[in-house]
């Protein structure tokens, strides 16, 4: 009987490095997508309008293989949500993020008001690099949200602020443009929501600005379907972020990776605590192959999934059916796919397949 014991003993170490292992590996894939982390619009030629890659070709072989992986790390990250080694992972990051957690207001504040004044001192931009302007209402605009940030009180006028923003953007780019970032106005509810110390429909602040970075992540991924060739400048200046694959897989991989870890943003406090560390690591790994411009326009991003990973209420012992995981994942890619293409072609008369 001890040997029994010992080998299944053996045979569970073997699985539990194995699967050790694997965790590793796919962490170190994810950090190597640091280019589809770097927003393409703010460093290469784009034709928003353009004819984007053709459905039949964006959903070949490669993207079933890619996709049957995500469902596959899915699966296997809500199983061990539910087990003794899900909770040990989610006491560790309590402890380690305790700090965070009791300064998540400020912490977003700061940083808000950082990105505000950063985008004022450059001048000539609305809400990101590429959204160019030439009013003279942008800039006081900025600055006094970046004031209102100061005091809880003035918070929703700060929130105000942003919304009047990402309409002037909405008016000199459309609405499809501005589809790319619906986390402004997930901000803006935070502010707002938190100022007034007010649920919305009884979603608190911090869950609203967490869908809202789940959406505009899952959206800027197809893009890296639709449009690949929009990154290959970037490849070929920094080929080391391939990690030695061929840059049509590449663009296929890290669109996938990102689309997978934006959908478990949304999904269970475990699930998607870990797929804030992910996201972290790639998002903050482009802003050192990409410099200031990346780490002001992805700073208000970054903050809200540190925000993320350092959640800890209530609802921790919550979970779901972990098959749930999976199909929602196509569900949500489905959903996506078909808004995207169908709303591009009805706006700008381009064809779905």
């Amino acid at each position: 009987m001890f040997r029994s014991l010992g080998r299944d003993a053996i045979s569970a170490s073997r699985g539990i490095a194995l699967f050790a292992r694997s965790i590793v590996g796919f962490f170190s894939w994810a950090l190597g997508t640091r280019a589809a982390s770097a927003h393409v619009k703010w460093f290469c030629a784009y034709d928003a309008a353009g004819q984007p890659r053709g459905l039949e070709n964006v959903l070949c072989r490669d993207f079933e293989l890619l996709l049957g992986v995500a469902l596959l790390w899915l699966f296997s990250g809500c199983v061990v949500e539910r087990t003794s080694l899900g909770e040990l992972v989610a006491r560790s990051l309590n402890r380690f993020t305790q700090g965070l957690r009791l300064h998540t207001e400020v912490m977003i504040r700061a940083v808000c008001g950082f990105f505000f004044i950063s985008v004022w001192a450059v001048g000539g931009i609305i809400l990101t690099p590429e959204l160019k302007t030439t009013s003279a209402v942008v800039g006081p605009l900025q600055l006094a949200i970046a004031a209102g940030l100061l005091s809880r009180r003035t918070m929703p006028f700060s929130a105000a602020g942003i919304v009047m923003l990402f309409g002037l953007a909405v008016r000199d780019y459309g609405t499809f443009h501005l589809a790319d970032y619906p986390i402004f106005l997930g901000l803006a509810a935070y502010l707002a929501l938190t100022g007034l110390q007010k649920d919305l429909l009884g979603v608190p602040p911090l869950d609203v600005v967490r869908y809202a970075t789940a959406v505009t992540l899952m959206w800027a991924s197809v893009e890296k379907w639709a449009y690949p060739e929009w990154s290959f400048p970037l490849l070929i200046e920094h080929p080391g972020i391939t990690l030695g694959f061929d840059n049509e897989f590449y663009m296929r991989a890290a669109g996938m990776v990102e689309f997978t870890l934006a959908f478990a943003l949304a999904w269970t406090p475990l699930v998607r605590r870990v797929a804030a560390a992910m996201l972290l690591g790639m998002f903050i790994s482009a802003c050192f192959e990409f410099g200031w411009l990346d780490v002001i326009g992805h700073s208000a991003i970054i903050v809200v999934l540190v925000a993320i990973l350092a959640d800890k209420r209530p609802k921790e012992a919550k979970y779901r059916a972990p098959w749930l995981a999976p199909a929602g994942l196509c569900a949500a890619l489905t959903v996506t796919l078909f808004a995207y293409y169908v709303g591009h072609a009805a706006i700008f008369n381009t064809s779905i397949l």
